[in-house]
């Protein structure tokens, strides 16, 4: 019986902090502060238990991806390629 309670308080102690912490990263975004990395934090702790924080975060982190690979290759087209090198005759 203690065990069961144990671990019934330990998912409501989780489901709190997650929650909380997702509501701090929210109010981050439009506040000083590293808003989608607490967002982040908030849907891990959440996507333990719970199905619909595992595919947001999981989708999170998709867009991520696809957000950095499109600013890092914007920043390789732009640079322009150096000129070769002339050889000495």
């Amino acid at each position: 019986m203690w065990l069961k309670t144990l671990l019934q308080a330990k998912r409501v102690i989780k489901v709190v902090v997650g929650f909380t912490v997702l509501l701090a990263g929210v109010v981050m975004l439009v506040t000083p502060g590293p808003g989608w990395v607490v967002i982040a934090l908030g849907l891990a702790i959440l996507a333990a238990e719970f199905v619909w924080a595992r595919r947001l975060l999981d989708h999170l982190k998709t867009q991520g991806g696809k957000l950095r690979d499109a600013v890092f290759s914007s920043n390789n087209a732009r640079k322009s390629p150096d000129p070769p090198a002339e050889s000495p005759k």
